[in-house]
Order: structure tokens, then C-alpha cells, then sequence
């Protein structure tokens, strides 16, 4: 177990019995502050890397003085951080903010208490983010058994073949299943990127609902325990249940859609941070403001 591991766990204790932000878990406040490290550093970063031919160059795309007559390079420079990947990012990060708050109220009666009125949110991201949290633990899984097999004397393998390239000689995948799960460069496989980012983002999110206890079974049964049912609909648990996976399964496959598009954008923009990780500090900063 690493000191990661260790810091982590301990801040999610202490988070649980009630010590410092209430609503939040010490792994996804990580998770978010990464991402807005990542956002700052790559923005106003003042250290230098070496560029190949074109000479060293500032890491950080904050704004500088240029020579007369020659372009802001910093602007579209494609090796490093620049102005267009943090106006993607922002971008991306409203998108988020405005559809985290998008929802559905749906009307709810008290079987005992008569007249009294409220409402079950269902919210347009139904499953957050964690459909294309489990892309990413998926497409991880798939890298490394497709390094092992490339690098072992299955070369030829289907899930992958890998190639070093770039000034770190970083082995980055140029065929098989893995390079089409690989956010694209151009628009060479964006189709196929794109079609199996959604697909795989909408069955996560079907499946999620499922185990996490958010299914409108499990709904319709907490609604039942608290004496509660939908305003002009029958009391029958089973009629409960069908009304409830209209809005239920719905709002499933369009957040994982949602997220999906968001990633998409993300990654085929260039914004700073992967679309994963801005998703998930504007999922987290946005249920904190509601704290």
C-alpha cells in the first residue's frame, strides 16, 4: 500500500464522521484537485522543455510579448500546453456545470399524510460520471494486456501493436483494438473513437444503475418503505416501477451519452487534463457549491 493510498484513505475516514466537507469523498476531492493542478500549472507553468528543432520552449500558454511580425505560436503550438486547449477546457467544464444542473422533478404524494407534496429529482446525469470513469479503467486494463502480448511473442496481436515515438520515446498504440479506443490525433479513426466511447459509455451506465442501487426498482422500493407515490399514478408497487423506468432508464442512457460527448469534445480539442478528469472536478465542485 502506498503513501497515496494511505493519505487517502485516511481523508475519506474523516470525511464520513463528519470532519470537514460533508457530501464528498477524499478520492474525488483528489481527483478534482489534480485536474485544477494540471489546469494552472500547463497555463502559467514558467519552466522551459526542449522542443526538438524548434528550440526550447515555455511549458506554460500564458500570455507573453511575441517579436514583431511573427505569430503567437503559443496559441496552436502542438507539443505543449496551449491557449486553444485551455479555452476547450473551460469549454468542456461549463458544458458540465450546465447539465449537472439539469433535471426532472417528478411530483410525489404521501399515502398518509394527505396534502403533502414533493418532488423526486431525476437528474439528466443520472450516473455522473462514472461511465466514462469505468471506460477509462477499462481501456487501462486493455493497454496493458496489449503491451504484454506485443512485447511477448504474440506481436501480431488484435488488441494492439505499440511504437515508441515522441521526444520521451513514450510507447504509444498505432494498431488493433487499442488504437481505436485511443483518442485521435486527426480525424483518421475519430468515427470508430467516438462510436465506442458512446456505446461503451451508455452500456457502463445501464449497468451502474443496476448494481449501485439506483435502478427504479430500488426507487420505487424506497419510496414504498417511506409511504410515498408518484402524483397521479396508481399505488401498486408494480405500476410504481414501470412509471419510474420510463424517466429512470432514460436519464441513464443519456448521462452516459452526455459524459461521452463531454470526453469526445475533450480529448479531440486538446483540452488540458483528460476529459475524465474535468468531468469529474465539475461533477465534484458543483455538488460541493449545493453543500
Amino acid at each position: 500500500m502506498t503513501l497515496t493510498t494511505i493519505y487517502s484513505n485516511i481523508l475519506d475516514d474523516l470525511l464520513d464522521k463528519g470532519y470537514g466537507l460533508h457530501g464528498a469523498s477524499a478520492i474525488s476531492l483528489l481527483a478534482a484537485t489534480n485536474t485544477c493542478e494540471k489546469v494552472v500549472w500547463q497555463a502559467f507553468s514558467p519552466l522551459t522543455v526542449d522542443t526538438g528543432r524548434a528550440g526550447p520552449g515555455v511549458r506554460g500558454d500564458r500570455p507573453r510579448r511575441h517579436p514583431p511580425r511573427r505569430p503567437p505560436t503559443g496559441h496552436v503550438r502542438r507539443h505543449l500546453p496551449n491557449v486553444m486547449g485551455l479555452l476547450a477546457t473551460c469549454v468542456v467544464l461549463l458544458a458540465a456545470v450546465f447539465l449537472e444542473g439539469f433535471r426532472v422533478m417528478l411530483p410525489l404524494r404521501s399515502r398518509d399524510a394527505r396534502g403533502r407534496q414533493l418532488a423526486l429529482p431525476i437528474k439528466l446525469l443520472y450516473t455522473s460520471t462514472m461511465p466514462v470513469v469505468l471506460h477509462s479503467a477499462a481501456v487501462s486494463s486493455l493497454y496493458t494486456v496489449s503491451q504484454l502480448l506485443h512485447y511477448s511473442r504474440f506481436a501480431g496481436s488484435l488488441l494492439g501493436t505499440w511504437k515508441k515515438t515522441g521526444y520521451a520515446a513514450v510507447p504509444v498504440p498505432v494498431g488493433g483494438v487499442a488504437y481505436y479506443v485511443t483518442p485521435p490525433a486527426g480525424l483518421s479513426h475519430a468515427a470508430a473513437y467516438a462510436a465506442s466511447l458512446l456505446a461503451s459509455c451508455a452500456l457502463f451506465s445501464g449497468a451502474w444503475v443496476e448494481v449501485s442501487g439506483s435502478s427504479a426498482r430500488d426507487v420505487a422500493r424506497q419510496l414504498s418503505a417511506q409511504r410515498l407515490a408518484l402524483h397521479g399514478a396508481s399505488e401498486r408497487d408494480a405500476a410504481l416501477r414501470s412509471h419510474l423506468s420510463r424517466y429512470i432508464s432514460t436519464a441513464a442512457a443519456l448521462s452516459g451519452l452526455c459524459v461521452g460527448a463531454l470526453t469526445i469534445l475533450a480529448d479531440m480539442t486538446g483540452a488540458i487534463g483528460s476529459g475524465t478528469g474535468i468531468l469529474l472536478a465539475a461533477t465534484v465542485v458543483y455538488n460541493l457549491r449545493k453543500q
